[in-house]
């Protein structure tokens, strides 16, 4: 199981938002950077980087910020929010990004998720993000009908291969992963599943390993100090 360090960047900073809600923001750093050079330094084989901005506006808004951190480490980075178009996509494939996260392009482009797995493969991953069982996009701020489980299994027709799941009232509260929403994602769709959300101790990783994640996304408890990432990384090695 991969450890994977979140960095989420706001108005160009790096930060910590609670249970997803953009008025309730802990700036950690303002020079995200930085950040990821010292979660490289640590020992992270891999960094998941959200453009919040982007998420809420529809369109990527910090990549600058995203191009200086790829141009800075040499760990392969996840990147999300606001990527909702294929010009998006080629243009952060290009620049070296190993993954494109595309969220709320899959509850409303599935034309757009069929092409871009098609072209990408498994560049591509599908993020799920959930609050009471519900897929919600935009930032979190839309709420849809649709279940995890739903969302993935219609993905999965179109040729995506990996998901990254987030229970989106766990995020950012130093609770415990929902490791009941976790496994029937992973057991309905038998495709790779990311964990994120809530993820706060060695014992919440050594459970979500059980389930058979094949990462998980650690933000708040790094940033507290709640958790450390070499004893992260001692878990899972």
């Amino acid at each position: 199981m991969e450890v994977i360090p979140a960095i989420d960047i706001k108005d160009g900073k790096c930060v910590r938002l609670y249970q997803g809600d953009y008025s309730m923001e802990t700036v950690y750093s303002d020079n995200p950077v930085e950040m990821a050079m010292k979660w490289q330094s640590l020992g992270a084989t891999r960094l998941h980087i959200v453009d919040l901005d982007g998420a809420d506006l529809g369109v990527p808004r910090n990549l600058e910020t995203i191009t200086r951190i790829n141009d800075a480490v040499w760990i392969p980075l996840q990147v999300g929010g606001g990527i909702r178009s294929m010009k998006t996509m080629e243009k952060l494939l290009k620049m070296g990004i190993d993954r494109i996260i595309m969220g709320t392009a899959a509850v409303e482009d599935h034309e757009l998720v069929k092409e871009a797995c098609h072209r990408f493969g498994q560049s591509i991953v599908i993020g799920i993000d959930a609050r009471d069982g519900k897929v919600a996009t935009r930032g979190w701020k839309s709420e849809t009908e649709l279940t995890a489980a739903d969302l993935a299994m219609s993905m999965a027709k179109l040729g995506a291969r990996r998901f990254i799941y987030t229970d989106i009232s766990r995020d950012g509260t130093l609770t415990e992963p929902n490791f009941v929403s976790t496994f029937e994602l992973i057991d309905s769709i038998r495709y790779p599943v990311i964990a994120s959300g809530g993820v706060s101790s060695v014992i919440h990783l050594k459970l979500l390993d059980k389930l058979g994640v094949e990462g998980a996304i650690i933000g708040r408890a790094l940033y507290t100090g709640d958790m450390s990432l070499e004893q992260a990384l001692k878990v899972v090695n």
